[in-house]
């Protein structure tokens, strides 16, 4: 027989289309505002340059502000060899210094290259205005593979938005346990920066540093732990909190345009961002020689200490709920209560079809069968399952055999509910931890007969 789950009384088309469409909707606005506003036409913001010679500097931020206000952000360095050291220090993006009618700009490939056109374009122009001729070196090239200096984003991406993925995945992973789903991260996300590590050194797409393992492994991390924490508390609103963190804002501000070319929203979200921190590490150890990689792994570090810190949280607010209500998991009969509209929950409790498990398949959180005063299976048995305030989750039928299963309830107790014309319903309460299935089977005894068991006849009034 085909499960089915009651759509909640009360709950109009106009709700449920609402309610559907927001995700996509939001989604939407997203992706048509941020990204053409991040890709479109990017101009320096707050370039950080290093000029030698205090003079040369005045006279290159006075020109600089005509040409771009706010644009630059010059300093003084004492000659050309720190100009360059800046540079490969990640102090600046570029260095520049004077000796007479020659000029030397320093750039980094590696920073990206529509960076260095931008630079070079600004530079040429004025030293032209000076009657000057001009030299660009790259002080931090890239390999030959990643012409336009962009490819590690690419891989970044690709630690990134599969972090997400897993986490809803473990999500459907009810016989799972945190601690086994927190070891199921470490694990995929060390998978995952070995392969993608190896394929891109091995197909020359990056230079080969084992420390960018390191950071491949923290980002998937980062991602997934952060995302596993939150979604109890997003509940239904997980896919746009993920799809908005990990794509939305991620990807403008990764540095697939680099950072400095950025307006100050998207400069600022890069900051903070995983994909854009671990973009900077990467470079940091593959082209900088660890110039400037502290920063963005202590931020990887927070997101990890997040994700782990709400895992606790909410691992913390399920134990004090069951002390409240008496830490053990008992099971009651007790007259049938009353039903009232469904929370929605992340995921949404559902009804399963009960078979040996397939692969790929939702796994039940509670299975049970129902069967007579003579132990025969009850075909139809109506099964009602309702979180602690007596809203209803979920309701389903039993198949031929008499059994039942439910996945994607929540944490605490619940009370299941089972009732078939003719016969005295029954309750059970149950404790629902993560990663444990639990059973609740039910003996339904005939009114006509006038059987039941002691306690549910005391319960019942009828004893």
């Amino acid at each position: 027989m085909k499960h089915r789950i009651e759509r909640p009384r009360g709950m109009s088309a106009a709700r449920v289309l609402a309610e559907t469409l927001t995700i996509p909707a939001v989604l939407f606005l997203g992706l048509l505002f941020c990204f053409p506003l991040a890709f479109h036409q990017p101009q320096p913001h707050d370039v950080k340059l290093a000029v030698a010679d205090p003079a040369v500097a005045h006279t290159v931020d006075s020109a600089l502000q005509r040409q771009r206000p706010g644009g630059f952000d010059v300093t003084t360095v004492a000659d050309a060899r720190a100009a360059r050291r800046a540079v490969l220090d990640r102090d600046a993006v570029a260095g520049f210094a004077t000796r007479g009618r020659h000029a030397v700009l320093y750039v980094a490939k590696a920073n990206g290259v529509s960076l260095d056109q931008a630079l070079t374009t600004g530079f040429t122009r004025l030293a032209a205005h000076n009657h000057q001729r001009l030299t660009v070196t790259d002080a931090a090239p890239t390999v030959s593979k990643d012409g336009l200096g962009t490819t590690l984003v690419y891989f970044a991406m690709a630690w990134n938005v599969p972090g997400y993925i897993l986490a809803t995945t473990l999500l459907r992973a009810v016989t799972f346990n945190r601690r086994r789903k927190v070891m199921t991260i470490a694990g995929v996300a060390a998978l995952f920066s070995v392969v993608g590590f190896f394929v891109g050194e091995g197909l020359g797409f990056f230079p080969g540093s084992p420390a960018a393992l390191a950071i491949a492994f923290l980002l998937t991390t980062a991602v997934a732990t952060f995302s596993l924490g939150m979604a109890p508390f997003v509940k239904q609103f997980f896919p746009l909190v993920g799809l908005g963190l990990y794509v939305v804002l991620s990807v403008p501000s990764s540095g697939l345009v680099p950072v400095q070319l950025l307006p100050r929203f998207f400069q600022d979200l890069h900051a903070v961002m995983p994909l854009g921190n671990a973009v900077d590490a990467l470079r940091g150890v593959l082209y900088f020689d660890g110039a400037g990689v502290l920063k963005p792994v202590l931020v990887l570090c927070a997101w990890i200490t997040a994700g782990t810190a709400l895992l606790g949280l909410d691992a913390w607010r399920h134990h004090r709920t069951a002390v409240r209500r008496g830490a053990e998991d008992e099971q009651e009969d007790v007259p049938e209560p009353p039903v009232e509209d469904p929370t929605v929950e992340a995921p949404a409790p559902t009804a399963l079809p009960v078979h040996p498990h397939h692969f790929g398949e939702l796994l039940p959180m509670l299975e049970g069968t129902v069967r007579d005063g003579e132990q025969q299976p009850i075909h139809r048995a109506a099964v009602t399952v309702m979180d602690a305030g007596g809203r209803q989750l979920v309701r389903t039928a039993t198949n031929a055999r008499g059994e039942y299963a439910v996945t994607g309830l929540p944490e605490g107790y619940i009370s299941v509910v089972v009732s078939f014309p003719g016969r005295h319903p029954l309750v059970h309460q149950k404790l629902l931890q993560s990663g444990v299935a639990v059973r609740a089977d039910f003996t339904l005894h005939d009114r006509r007969t006038g059987a039941s068991t002691p306690l549910a006849a005391q319960r019942l009034g009828l004893g």
